[in-house]
């Protein structure tokens, strides 16, 4: 039988690039050569696109960074247009872009123009999940809690800091964290206990995006992650926790990706029977909320005093490294990584055959 062609595209332009070659290295270890044929399709930081003789094999993100010159290794590199990259020949593209220009519906958005089957959520659910302040007016709109916060735009701030730092201690308290709206894996997030912080925070944040949260802490969080997959009938993992050593004090980026010992993880959670279900109903929940497809990690905080869970936000490219939950949650609910990945690849190819049958003019 004929070994299906997966275009594993990876890298970006975003904060996120260097978790991205970690998770694309990973993801080529996994698949199974008897079945697919990978092909790397890089995306360089300046957004160029490249075709490597070679794939990534990264290990870590520090790894990433202290290459010379930021370049990935690649042997002999063919520059590609977008289109043609992810046309010749390929027969499913699995995404492996985390943030902005990747998980946020662009590259879906192409892949759709391209008529190419691709892992993961369309343009309309990658869309709204990346942006953390639209993702939540959704969740909440659907019933599921979230954690109170306020939205900054880059030219408010710029008008009336003082005013929004008043407003945020009004109505938030301290601390806060501050949040870019449109990123991920923690890349400028930052916790403020006052508002001289909360001002540094701000600033930070508005570096990768010009909409940021500013969101309560919730007291003796504990950070509860469940990994979801399917298309129409989507399945939770068993939960996962995070628990945080790094001096950050928070599931930074350094905690996530630099630091080996920054937090560890227990997979699963030590939760009781009732607050596992809650989280896996309320993981399949937020996924049939925002449209979502393929996968997503829902991460909840648990406020420890109260046993209440939030929302946090969901992931519709979450990591594939080593080290991150969405395969490890799977792994411990009984489905290992290769077959993780047999799973999305079928679930892409089956969303894409049923988008063919429907019409698309009235003749």
């Amino acid at each position: 039988m004929r070994r299906l062609r997966v275009g594993v595209l990876y890298g970006g332009r975003s904060g996120e690039h260097e978790v991205s070659v970690v998770s694309a290295a990973s993801v080529f270890r996994h698949l199974d050569r008897s079945r697919y044929d990978p092909v790397p399709i890089r995306i360089d930081r300046d957004g160029r696109w490249v075709l490597g003789a070679s794939e990534p094999t990264a290990i870590s993100a520090g790894e990433v960074t202290s290459e010379a010159g930021g370049a990935e290794p690649g042997g002999a590199l063919q520059p590609a247009e977008p289109t043609a990259a992810v046309t010749g020949g390929i027969d499913v593209v699995f995404p492996v872009l985390h943030g902005t220009y990747g998980e946020d519906g662009t590259v879906q958005g192409l892949l759709e123009l391209a008529n190419v089957p691709y892992v993961g959520s369309g343009v309309l659910g990658s869309a709204v999940a990346m942006d953390k302040a639209l993702a939540k007016t959704v969740l909440a709109a659907h019933d599921l809690p979230v954690v109170p916060s306020i939205t900054v735009r880059d030219a408010e701030w710029a008008a009336g800091a003082a005013a929004l730092a008043t407003r945020a201690a009004a109505e938030l308290g301290f601390p806060v964290f501050v949040k870019p709206a449109n990123l991920g894996s923690s890349v400028g997030v930052s916790k403020a206990a006052s508002p001289e912080r909360l001002a540094a925070a701000v600033t930070l944040a508005l570096e990768f995006d010009s909409k940021v949260l500013v969101e309560a802490a919730v007291p003796h969080a504990r950070e509860i992650e469940c990994a979801v997959l399917g298309n129409d009938d989507p399945i939770a993992s068993l939960p996962g926790e995070i628990v945080v050593t790094h001096p950050d004090g928070f599931y930074s980026y350094d905690a996530k990706y630099l630091d080996p010992s920054g937090a560890t993880t227990h997979v699963p959670a030590d939760l009781s029977d009732e607050t596992t279900a809650r989280v896996q109903s309320l993981s399949v929940r937020a996924f049939r909320a925002l449209e979502l497809a393929g996968m997503a990690r829902v991460d909840f905080f648990l406020d420890g005093s109260r046993n209440t869970l939030y929302v946090n936000e969901v992931n519709t490219i979450p990591g594939f490294t080593a080290i991150s939950m969405y395969p490890k949650m799977w792994e411990a609910t009984g489905v290992p990584y290769p077959e993780l990945l047999d799973r999305l690849l079928q679930l892409a190819i089956d969303r894409h055959a049923r988008r063919q049958r429907l019409r698309t003019s009235r003749s």
